[in-house]
Parts: C-alpha cells; structure tokens; sequence
C-alpha cells in the first residue's frame, strides 16, 4: 500500500536510533519529536538523540533536549 492508495492512513514508525543512521523496527510514515509532539516524516528526520533515543523535529527541539537532560 502506498499513500495514492484509498485507505491509506499515516501510522507512527517505532526506530532505534543509532550514531549516524537509524533501524526501523515497525514501519510506519512517521514518528513525534520528543519535545515538541510534532510528527515527523521518516523521510525528513535529520536530529536524534542515541543516548535518550528520542527524535527532533529540528536543531532547536534537540538542543532542548540537551538543556532538559543537563539540568535533572
């Protein structure tokens, strides 16, 4: 099934996060930035964090992250 098909839904993607690439362990269209709950393309995720295997929607919401995790 592709998204041109009738019936297509976007379904949220589970990835284990590595250094510089990423394994999809349930395929899906997408998956949510840890900070801001936005949803993110697989295609377009560019910002990871190994450590706390999270995604971010972009350079901001990972620099976020990082500040939340220093301070606690």
């Amino acid at each position: 099934m592709n998204i041109l098909e009738s019936g297509f839904s976007p379904s949220e993607a589970q990835v284990k996060y590595l250094d510089a690439d990423y394994v999809v362990v349930k395929p899906g269209t997408f998956v949510r930035c840890a900070i801001t709950g936005t949803p993110i393309p697989i295609e377009e995720l560019t910002y990871w964090s190994v450590d706390r295997q999270e995604p971010y929607a972009n350079a901001e919401a990972a620099f976020t992250a990082y500040l939340r995790d220093r301070k606690g």
